[in-house]
């Protein structure tokens, strides 16, 4: 029984060895990504969290500070629970709105033919090429009268004077996030229209057989639950897009803005970081987002397996 065993061990190992070298050409392949995602992702990562128990200026030697950059941000740093309760408004806001209205017309480009599916694909995809196409709306709400919006409600008469669009706390949010949706038609977008044209069409037929009766028990009960995947990755895009605001709210309100209206952690930590040089705090927050991220990532993948379910 022994030898027996001892054989099949050995079978066993030299299996294992022969698959091992027969994958190298793709490990080989492989590498050269690995290296690159290892030394730009992890290694950046790795090492904020470290720096992140540190006080660095960039000029003196790091030295050990503990957990006081942790409780500096929730303890002393007023300025850092406005920018949370900011992002995660905007995270509320534009994360599921955009995640869903990705879907819808992604679902409705989808029925279109192909050239006209290309068309429109390539209009709502657009705003996320364009880069820094904040001026458009700069110009619509302009401070003066000059402005699209101001001139057209002065021309109506529904307002006296110019409304000072994006210093107005009460606007200056709602204007932000505004934006942020329109130019949320990203990756997330392609990928669900890439989705819905590779759901197996005879999935919908044996629907029809076992009772289904219309297009949005279509989309519960089959197109949904084949495209889980799809979803969790345009999930994970739009997260990722949703709590890294900051470009869009400088470049509309300024930095800082009215009162820290639409101050976000993304803005404020390009604050801490590459203006006043506290990178140890800097490192500290940018752990804080991560790991922010992380916990909506983790509650939406289990959201999408009950949607499977």
């Amino acid at each position: 029984m022994t030898g027996t065993r001892t054989a099949g061990q050995a079978a066993h190992k030299r299996s294992r060895l022969k698959g091992i070298h027969s994958r190298i050409p793709l490990y080989l392949m492989l590498a050269p990504f690995l290296i690159l995602f290892l030394l730009f992702t992890v290694l950046p990562i790795l090492s904020s969290v470290v720096l992140s128990f540190f006080t660095y200026d960039m000029i003196n030697l790091p030295s050990f500070a503990g957990l006081d950059n942790y409780l500096r941000m929730f303890l002393t740093d007023s300025v850092f629970l406005i920018a949370v309760r900011n992002t995660i408004l905007f995270a509320f806001v534009t994360g599921p709105a955009g995640f869903i209205l990705s879907f819808v017309l992604a679902w409705i480009i989808n029925e279109f033919n192909p050239h006209i599916r290309n068309l429109l694909s390539f209009l709502f995809f657009a705003p996320s090429l364009a880069g820094n196409v904040y001026f458009i709306w700069q110009i619509m709400f302009s401070s003066d009268s000059y402005g699209y919006v101001n001139s057209l409600l002065l021309s109506m008469g529904l307002i006296s004077s110019p409304i000072l669009w994006l210093k107005d706390t009460a606007y200056a949010m709602g204007i932000v996030i505004l934006v942020q949706l329109w130019m949320s038609m990203g990756v997330s977008f392609l990928a669900n229209i890439a989705g819905l044209q590779n759901v197996n069409t005879e999935m919908y037929e044996a629907g029809v057989i076992d009772g289904i009766t219309n297009r949005w028990q279509e989309v519960w009960y089959i197109t949904l639950p084949s495209m889980k995947n799809i979803l969790l990755f345009g999930s994970v895009m739009q997260i990722q897009s949703s709590f890294s605001v900051g470009a869009v709210a400088v470049a509309l309100t300024g930095m800082p803005s009215t009162n820290y209206c639409t101050h976000t952690i993304v803005t404020h930590l390009s604050d801490v970081g590459t203006t006043r040089f506290e990178m140890g705090y800097a490192a500290a927050i940018s752990v804080f987002l991560f790991l922010l991220m992380a916990v909506s990532r983790i509650l939406i993948g289990k959201l999408l397996d009950m949607t499977g379910r």
